[in-house]
This record gives structure tokens, sequence and C-alpha cells, in this order.
């Protein structure tokens, strides 16, 4: 079976840092991109950053230059360190990642969410 565990995440005060990591297990392999999606209430999801297994990054501009991700390939793990946090940051951030599973269709690939982790800025 095939996790994604978020962790990190709760309440921040505006101009506030929050970390955020995700860790992967199971039967899956060639994890690329890995990245982190929010969803505030009553709005779609929306993607915040990915990073590639070579370390290329996207953001959203809304978060740039106060995001930033990163990723341990050897833990399969994800990082998203979040400063200058505004009241607009406000909302349920899901884990994502793209692999290949084992025993799966040689080739294909298969998306993978987590279950998501609140993060809440607020004074």
């Amino acid at each position: 079976q095939v996790q994604l565990v978020e962790s990190g995440g709760g309440l921040a005060q505006p101009g506030g840092s929050l970390g955020l990591s995700c860790a992967a297990s199971g039967a899956i392999f060639n994890i690329d991109p890995m990245g982190w999606y929010r969803q505030a209430p009553g709005k779609q999801r929306e993607l915040v950053a990915t990073i590639t297994s070579g370390g290329m990054r996207n953001y959203a501009d809304s978060v740039k230059g106060r995001f930033t991700i990163s990723r341990d390939n050897a833990k399969n793990t994800m990082y998203l360190q979040m400063n200058s946090l505004k009241p607009e940051d406000t909302a349920l951030y899901y884990c994502y990642c793209n692999a290949e599973k084992i025993g799966g269709s040689r080739g294909y690939r298969y998306a993978y969410w987590g279950q998501g982790t609140q993060v809440t800025v607020s004074s």
C-alpha cells in the first residue's frame, strides 16, 4: 500500500513561519515530481510548489520568495518551508507525487495524494 504521510502545519501568526514534510512509502519507485497543493474553504485545489528528483523547482506566483520546497531522494521525503505567512495561506495542504508502481504496467505512472494537513494563519 502506498502512503504519503504529511506532518507539520498548525497555527501561525501573520509574518510567521511553518514547515511541512511529506514521506512517501510503499511499492512505488521513480518518484517524480513531488509537490504541494492546497485548498482553502470554498476554493479549488491549487498548486503551491513542485520539485523534481533533479531539484528543479516550480512555485505558484503567490508563494514565490516566501516558500521553499526541497526533497531528500534517498528518504523519499519532501519538505516545504513557509515564511512570511499571510492569512490567505490558510488552507489544507496536500502532498502529491507521481510515480511508477512496483508490479504495475511498465512505464505507467500513477498519481498519489496525502490526506492533507491544516495550515492556519491568524492573529
